[in-house]
C-alpha cells in the first residue's frame, strides 16, 4: 500500500489531470507545488527559492584539462557552434562562489566520480588533493560513482573519514588527511554480510526551516566496470528500487522535498551543452538508461542530478504521475555546473515543480576568462611542488594532437598507440609472447595534446600527461584465447551488456576487421573479415592475447576473456605506454598520429 497520505495522492492526481488538460488545450500550465491542488496554488510569500548547484564526473581535474577534455561545444544565437575552453578547479570554485551570491538558500551537490581516473596531480596522492579542494569549494553532498571504488571499499571509507594512506602514509609533513567534509552517499551499495549500506544512504540538508533530502546511488552495473577485488563483499542494488525505498523513509520522517543523486546517465541528441533537451517534447532529446529510470522513480523525488556518461543535459522527464521533473547532468571534468531552482513551499515542505526553462535548470560554462580562485591556485601549487620530481619528466614527443578520449570514431589514434605499446611490451617470448593486444576504450582517459601544459615545450609528453591518459596502473596480462573465444570477445563489443552503447576495443597493429553498424548485435562484427597479419582467424587455433587485468577479468562486459588459461602478468599499462613513447619518439623525430584504419566501419 502506498505510504503517501490519501489527501496528498488525490491532490497529485488532480494536479496531473490539470496539467494534461492544459496541454491538450495548448495552454502553458503554471508550475505547482508537488502535491498541490491546481485550483489552490501556493500563496505568494509562502515559498522560497532554493538554489541547487551541481556537477558530476570531476575525476580529480584540478588543473584545466587538455585537448577536447577541456572544451565544451556551445550553440550560438545564429545556430552556429562554438568551442569554448572550460574547466579547472580554480575556475569551478570561482563560478560556484559567484553563482551563490544573492542566494540565501543555496546547496551544492554532485553525482559521483569526483575521484578516480584522475590526472597525476591528484591520482599520485590517492585523490587527497581533490577532496581538499571540494571541501574548500563547500560541496554539501555527493553520491558515489563507480570510480570511487577504483582503490576498493577500504580506501573509499578512508577518503570519507580521513587518516593517512595505509601504505604510503602522510604526504605532507606534519599534516594528516582529514577526510571529506561532505557525505558520500551509498544507498544502493550494501555489505553482503550485514545488508547495511557501506556509507550513509541519504542526508537531509537544512537551512532556516527548509529541509531537502538527498539520496545517493551509483549505477547497479558498477561490478561490471570496476576491478572485482575492489568491491569484494559488496552488493549493488537496483537504482529505482533503492531510490523509491529511501524516498518513502524520508517522507515518513517528514522530509517531502527530495533530490536523487544518481551516478547513471543518458545520451543526448546533441553534443552542445546548451541544446534544447525538450524538443520536440519533454525529454525527447535524451536516451539511454536515465530516460527509463527517470520515468520509474517515485513522484516523491522532485529532481534527479545524474552523471556517468559525461554528457550535458537539462531535461524535463515526467514522473510516473505525469508531473514534470528535472533531470540534469553537467558533462565532466568541471567544465560545466548546473544551476537549478527548487521552489520550496514552507507549508507543505515540498517542492513546486518547475520546467527546465528559466528559472528551472540551466547548465553554465566554467569559463577560463574569469578570475581564478586564489585558494585553489595555492592548493594546486602546493601539491604540484610535491609531484614535481616525477610529473615533469619527459617521456616522449609528438608532432600533433593524438586524439583518444576526444576521438569521434570507434577507433582512435591514441587507442592504436596504446594497443601497440601493450603488444610491444608483452611480445618477447620471455614476457608473455603476445601476438596481439586489445585495449578497452574506457581506460583511455584523455587525448595527448601537442600544446605544452607547462614549461616543457610544445610536443613534449610528460609523465604527468601520460598518467592522465592511463591513470589506473593496471597490470598487463597475456592469456591464451582460441580463435573462437577471440571472435566471441569482439562480438561482445556490440552485444550483451554493450548492445545499447557499444564498447569498441582498440586493437594492435596486424589485427583488422570490418564493423558493420547497419546490422544489429553480434552480427555487426563481420566474422570472415577478422584477420591477424593478413591471415583469417582460425577458430580452433590458440592465440596469445595481451590486455590489462581489468579487461582480462571480464570488465566492461567482456566475459569471453574472464576464464582464459595460461596467464602471464607483465608490466603496468602505464609503464608499457611510457616505454613505447620513449622508444618511438624524440625531439628530432616525434611520433605522428596513426591513421586509425585497422577497423573498417560500415555505417
Amino acid at each position: 500500500m502506498s505510504a503517501t497520505p490519501p489527501r496528498r495522492r488525490i491532490a497529485r492526481r488532480a494536479a496531473a489531470g490539470a496539467a494534461a488538460l492544459a496541454a491538450a488545450l495548448g495552454i502553458t500550465a503554471t508550475a505547482l507545488p508537488a502535491g498541490a491542488d491546481s485550483r489552490h496554488p501556493a500563496p505568494a510569500g509562502r515559498t522560497v527559492d532554493v538554489q541547487l548547484l551541481s556537477f558530476n564526473d570531476f575525476h580529480g581535474n584540478l588543473e584545466p584539462p587538455q585537448g577536447s577534455s577541456g572544451t565544451v561545444e556551445e550553440i550560438q544565437p545564429d545556430g552556429t557552434k562554438k568551442t569554448v575552453e572550460a574547466g579547472g578547479v580554480e575556475y569551478l570554485a570561482q563560478s560556484l562562489r559567484t553563482a551563490r551570491k544573492g542566494h540565501p538558500y543555496s546547496v551544492t551537490a554532485a553525482a559521483g566520480d569526483l575521484i578516480g581516473a584522475s590526472p597525476l596531480l591528484s591520482g599520485l596522492f590517492h585523490d587527497e588533493p581533490t577532496v581538499e579542494a571540494l571541501n574548500k569549494l563547500k560541496l554539501d553532498v555527493t553520491s558515489v560513482g563507480n570510480h570511487e571504488f577504483d582503490e576498493g571499499r577500504a580506501e573509499l571509507t578512508r577518503i570519507q573519514k580521513g587518516g593517512c594512506h595505509p601504505t604510503e602514509g602522510c604526504f605532507e609533513k606534519g599534516k594528516k588527511y582529514r577526510g571529506a567534509d561532505f557525505p558520500y552517499l551509498t544507498a544502493n551499495v550494501t555489505d553482503e554480510k550485514t545488508g547495511k549500506p557501506l556509507l550513509k544512504p541519504y542526508t537531509v540538508w537544512q537551512h532556516k526551516g527548509v529541509k531537502i533530502g538527498f539520496i545517493g546511488v551509483t549505477l547497479e552495473g558498477t561490478p561490471d566496470i570496476v576491478n572485482a577485488n575492489g568491491i569484494k563483499g559488496l552488493k549493488f542494488h537496483n537504482e529505482v528500487e533503492t531510490i523509491n525505498k529511501y524516498a518513502k523513509i524520508l517522507d515518513r520522517q517528514g522530509v517531502k522535498a527530495i533530490v536523487a543523486l544518481l551516478h547513471e546517465g543518458g545520451l543526448p541528441a546533441s553534443t552542445s551543452y546548451n541544446y534544447n533537451c525538450d524538443s520536440p517534447g519533454p525529454g525527447d532529446g535524451i536516451s539511454g538508461p536515465i530516460a527509463e529510470i527517470a520515468k520509474k522513480v517515485t513522484p516523491k523525488v522532485d529532481a534527479l542530478v545524474t552523471g556517468h556518461t559525461h554528457q550535458a543535459y537539462t531535461c524535463t522527464i515526467p514522473d510516473p504521475s505525469g508531473m514534470p521533473r528535472t533531470v540534469t547532468s553537467a558533462a565532466s571534468f568541471g567544465r560545466l555546473y548546473t544551476d537549478t531552482t527548487l521552489t520550496y513551499d514552507r507549508r507543505t515542505g515540498d517542492i513546486v515543480r518547475t520546467s527546465v526553462k528559466a528559472p528551472g535548470a540551466v547548465n553554465h560554462v566554467v569559463n577560463r576568462t574569469q578570475p581564478k580562485a586564489a585558494d585553489m591556485t595555492s592548493l594546486i601549487a602546493r601539491w604540484n611542488k610535491l609531484a614535481a620530481p616525477v610529473a615533469g619528466r619527459p617521456v616522449g614527443h609528438i608532432s600533433a594532437d593524438i586524439a583518444g578520449r576526444g576521438a569521434n570514431a570507434p577507433e582512435s589514434p591514441l587507442g592504436d598507440v596504446i594497443a601497440d605499446a601493450q603488444l610491444e611490451a608483452t611480445q618477447p617470448a620471455g614476457q608473455g609472447g603476445a601476438q596481439l593486444a586489445l585495449m578497452n576504450p574506457g581506460g583511455i582517459r584523455a587525448d595527448l595534446a601537442y600544446q605544452a601544459s607547462g614549461g616543457e615545450g610544445d610536443g613534449v609528453v610528460t609523465y604527468a600527461e601520460a598518467f592522465t591518459v592511463q591513470p589506473f596502473t593496471n597490470m598487463m596480462n597475456v592469456i591464451d584465447l582460441t580463435g573462437a573465444q577471440l571472435l566471441a570477445g569482439l562480438q561482445q563489443q556490440v552485444s550483451g551488456p554493450n548492445t545499447a552503447s557499444p564498447k569498441i576495443l582498440q586493437i594492435s597493429r596486424g589485427l583488422t576487421y570490418t564493423l558493420d553498424m547497419t546490422k544489429t548485435g553480434a552480427d555487426r562484427v563481420v566474422k570472415d573479415s577478422v584477420q591477424l597479419n593478413g591471415a583469417p582467424i582460425d577458430p580452433a587455433k590458440t592465440y596469445r592475447v595481451a590486455m590489462n587485468e581489468f579487461l582480462a577479468g571480464g570488465g566492461d562486459g567482456f566475459p569471453a576473456f574472464k576464464d582464459a588459461a595460461n596467464k602471464y602478468v607483465g608490466p603496468s599499462d602505464l609503464d608499457a605506454f611510457t616505454t613505447y613513447l620513449t622508444a618511438h619518439s624524440s625531439a628530432q623525430s616525434p611520433l605522428t598520429p596513426p591513421k586509425a584504419d585497422r577497423i573498417t566501419v560500415v555505417k
